[in-house]
């Protein structure tokens, strides 16, 4: 079975975890599978090199940004490529230009086109362990590009699809997907099997294991998706089809987005198109648009709050310069979260919004806006409660037992 393993900027933090990754990768490879193994930028690289960038100034040219971004993948490549020939074990690395991966042209934030595979099955068929450099790709005029947020996880699942992967394996400093962040709450229990959908609702709302744009190609291409600890052998959690899932709990997580900004738009001109000139100057400049609120129209005028990512902010401060003279007001608030719940369950089952708006009024949390879907709920907060709501909700559901 052809195995593609992915290992985060934690597992590849230092040659002593480069070690420890090239003798998990001779453990499965040993087993009788090929191998081709995608890897992070050590753990901070990235945002010392984006610091670089920046030193200049804080707008540094987006083709030369991703030049200098994509180098801490190619580093941790070689570096994995060097361990394994020094175990004994043929291996090759290569640049997200050498794997095939071809992207669109939007620098620092490309989407993958599709990949050429002949190299690496040409390097598969030798024998080789074949290592590439996550977050990356070029475009068809050679640019070089940097796939954003999580790239190297889309790597790993769009290869693993290009090749038809018997299995996608995802390497991190945790050990699975939980009920919610141990970290915020010490009795979240460890999920041994989520759905596509329940995964890209967590990943989205701000799970950080995985994120959503890799989940979204891991379901579109029916990827067999495991997260596990690349410093344990502890099972790690299976995301799946739906139908593969046998129990599915009303809710099955709890999400917290602390990158959350809200931006409110006061006295718009309530106009047919008003919202589309808005939020089409956004979507031009790349900006994610999240969660929106419009009020019912008062006088000719009309409120607009939504959400943005914290990154985003100063890029959207001057999107919206062209609407200034249009509205009373622009505000942005950077001091709120957005704290999320998830289940297949809820399909079936009422009164599972009422039951977390009640828990979190008890406690005295105000709710500023809402979002929902199928089988997700998603409410904005003042920043200073996010850790307390997240405890609460999980509480409230019973997700410590």
């Amino acid at each position: 079975m052809l195995i593609v393993q992915k290992y985060g900027g934690t597992s590849m933090g230092d040659c002593d975890r480069i070690r420890n990754v090239a003798q998990r990768v001779i453990k499965t490879k040993s087993q009788g599978h090929d191998m081709v193994v995608v890897v992070s930028a050590m753990s901070g690289d990235t945002d010392r090199l984006i610091g670089y960038t920046q030193q200049f100034t804080s707008l540094p040219n987006t083709r030369e940004v991703d030049m200098v971004l994509s180098s801490g993948e190619r580093v941790t490549a070689a570096l994995l490529a060097i361990a394994l020939e020094s175990m004994g074990v043929k291996a090759i690395s290569l640049s997200g230009r050498g794997a095939g991966i071809i992207t669109d042209e939007i620098h620092t934030k490309a989407r993958i086109n599709y990949i050429d595979t002949t190299k690496i099955f040409q390097f598969i068929n030798e024998g080789y362990v074949v290592v590439v450099a996550g977050f990356q790709g070029i475009t068809p005029k050679g640019e070089v590009t940097t796939l954003g947020r999580g790239g190297s996880d889309l790597s790993a699942v769009a290869l693993a699809g290009a090749l038809n992967a018997g299995m996608c394996e995802i390497y991190t400093d945790v050990d699975g997907i939980y009920t919610t962040d141990p970290r915020i709450e010490k009795k979240a229990k460890k999920i041994e099997k989520i759905s596509y959908d329940e995964m890209l609702e967590l990943a989205s709302m701000g799970a950080k294991v995985l994120l959503n744009r890799s989940v979204e190609l891991a379901k579109k291409l029916n990827v067999k998706l495991v997260s596990r600890s690349s410093f344990s052998d502890a099972e790690g959690t299976l995301i799946t089809k739906e139908e593969d899932i046998m129990e599915k709990p009303i809710v099955s997580g709890v999400a917290l987005d602390n990158n959350q900004a809200r931006v409110s738009i006061a006295d718009v001109q309530d106009r047919p198109g008003i919202a589309a000139d808005i939020f089409g100057s956004l979507a031009d400049n790349n900006i994610n648009v999240d969660m929106i609120v419009q009020t019912i129209g008062r006088d000719g005028k009309t409120d607009i709050d939504f959400t943005i990512p914290k990154t985003e902010v100063a890029i959207t401060q001057k999107v919206l310069e062209r609407f200034k003279d249009d509205v009373q007001s622009i505000e942005y608030d950077n001091d709120i979260a957005k704290v999320s719940i998830v289940g297949v369950g809820m399909k079936s089952h009422s009164g599972v919004a009422s039951t977390a708006f009640r828990a979190l009024a008890q406690d005295n949390i105000n709710i500023m806006m809402i979002s929902t879907s199928e089988i997700k709920i998603s409410m904005i907060i003042a920043a200073d409660f996010a850790k307390r709501a997240v405890q609460t909700l999980h509480s409230v559901y019973d997700l410590d037992k």
